[in-house]
């Protein structure tokens, strides 16, 4: 099987004039970059690092970026992509975790790598605006000549993300070139791009979904367009100048687009397909989508860091909610919440913990240095996901919720999407989260914190379930109206800060 350095270069040779990377007025064709590629890959072996030791990259989504990505894949070096956003002591974290030698970043995360004892003792490459006279600019590693690096095979590791580490330490996820390979061939397959697609590069690269938009392309022969961060206006500029063709963003990008002042359908007019994973999209947020941009195809993705792709629904909204089925490289199971036997799978409509077969094509091979989490998600062959979900009748999978947002009220359990999803079809609200907030009769309550478009009150939403038909004890029992729904930096709702809240509540509807 190829690894992914000579999957670049087979781009490079079928179609050199390509362009495969756009930067604001920066184009780069799949020759050019190659060139830009080989170069710093023989930059960073002059550093000292060879096959197996880690790239510490601290940046936005930017060129540079991704030549560093491609430039490890050629090297047989683990790129690492860390969040923008560290602080020092994160980075302190992830340099004693990898033993990196050698850190890139920019000017986001400069504050951050300068606070770093650890950081300082590091080669530092540094691009954009960053005053840093002991670091190497990144424009001193281009256009160098030499013999072409081509180290990597497919069973070397490509690279490392961390997942989001929200209890404890961030937990190093090492995947495999062929692992990588597979997931993005996988991606091309399952989103049915074709040989001229344009992708947005606004998913960081930090995060799977980022790094899959920019493999998938790759592979195709096709372009990635760069978005440092997440503005609403800019991402609109760049679909118009760049003739973008599919999306692929968590659900609450596609929020922030259509309700921005400047969204216009024509404006978007170059994109057909639609992706998106990272969580689950409202039937009411959907319903939208699919009306702004009219794709003709609407993919809904189910995965993770650990195991790219469980789940693919290719008509997301034919039936809202649903996951679909096991992707192209997986198979999975429903079983037991507790279980460790994955034999232990729980009958057609009835919720239980998501587990994933570890033979798949896109599966890593455990986590870095970490027995501990091996011993709890690694059992018997499978990944236990601690996600929470049900087969209907189809045998379409419903993901609800992970093991720990599970609402037992009443000792009855409830699951937050069924409620969100009602809640989002309200035509005032514009998002709604649903937790389970802690309370001495019914042990948990169910509560919903709700963004509204225009005022409205809590016995209005309470009227809009009962029509709907939610059941009596699933009904919201609070309402927090909330200007805005916690986010992490990649769109991910954060239910443990609603969790924790100690706001008074709008209403108490515990009684009725």
């Amino acid at each position: 099987m190829f690894d992914l350095g000579r999957s670049f270069l087979a781009s490079v040779e079928r179609r050199p004039q390509a362009i495969a990377v756009a930067d604001g007025t920066l184009h780069k064709s799949y020759e050019t970059w190659y060139y830009d590629i080989q170069s710093v890959a023989r930059a960073l072996e002059g550093f000292g690092l060879g096959k197996g030791d880690h790239l510490l990259v601290v940046m936005q989504n930017r060129w540079q970026m991704a030549t560093l990505h491609w430039a490890c894949q050629f090297a047989g070096i683990i790129v690492t992509p860390v969040n923008w956003r560290s602080t020092a002591q994160d980075i302190e974290f992830f340099i004693a975790d990898t033993e990196a030698r050698v850190i890139a970043y920019d000017e986001s995360a400069s504050e951050a790598v300068y606070a770093s004892p650890s950081a300082q003792l590091l080669v530092h490459i540094i691009a954009g605006d960053v005053e840093d006279q002991s670091g190497h600019s990144f424009d001193s590693l281009l256009g160098g000549q030499g013999n072409t690096v081509l180290r990597a095979t497919a069973d070397d590791p490509s690279l490392m993300l961390y997942t989001s580490g929200t209890s404890g330490k961030p937990k190093g996820v090492p995947r495999l070139h062929r692992v990588e390979r597979a997931a993005a061939l996988a991606h091309v397959a399952q989103n049915l791009y074709r040989h001229d697609e344009c992708t947005l590069g606004v998913m960081p690269l930090y995060h799977t979904m980022g790094v899959r938009s920019l493999l998938s392309m790759a592979l195709i022969d096709g372009k990635f367009v760069c978005i440092p961060k997440f503005d609403p206006a800019a991402t609109l500029d760049a679909i118009e100048r760049e003739r973008v063709s599919n999306l692929y963003l968590v659900p609450t990008l596609y929020h922030m687009l259509i309700e921005h002042a400047d969204f216009a359908s024509e404006r978007v007019s170059s994109v057909e397909k639609l992706g998106y994973a990272g969580a689950p999209m409202s039937a009411g947020l959907i319903a939208r989508v699919e009306e702004a941009f009219s794709p003709s195809l609407f993919v809904n993705h189910y995965g993770c860091s650990e195991i790219y792709t469980f789940t693919i629904d290719q008509d997301a909204s034919a039936k809202p909610g649903s996951s679909g089925r096991a992707a192209l490289n997986q198979r999975i199971r429903v079983v037991r919440v507790g279980t460790d036997s994955p034999d232990d799978v729980v009958p057609m409509g009835e919720e239980g913990e998501i587990i994933a077969d570890m033979n798949g094509d896109e599966a890593f091979q455990g986590y870095w240095h970490r027995p501990d989490a091996d011993q709890k998600s690694l059992k018997q062959g499978w990944y236990f996901t601690s996600d929470t979900g049900y087969f209907d009748v189809d045998g379409d999978l419903f993901v609800t919720g992970r093991v720990d947002d599970l609402i037992i009220t009443g000792g009855e359990n409830v699951s937050p999407a069924e409620i969100e999803d009602i809640l989002s079809l309200h035509p005032q609200v514009e998002e709604v989260v649903v937790v389970g907030l802690p309370d001495e009769r019914w042990g948990s309550i169910v509560t919903a914190f709700v963004k509204t478009r225009i005022t409205i009150d809590e016995e209005e939403l309470d009227r809009h379930c009962l029509e709907r038909e939610l059941a009596r004890f699933k009904r919201p029992r609070r309402y927090f109206f909330v200007d805005e729904i916690p986010k992490s930096p990649v769109g991910k709702i954060l239910r443990r800060v609603l969790r924790e809240q100690d706001a008074s509540p709008v209403t108490n509807l515990s009684t009725q």
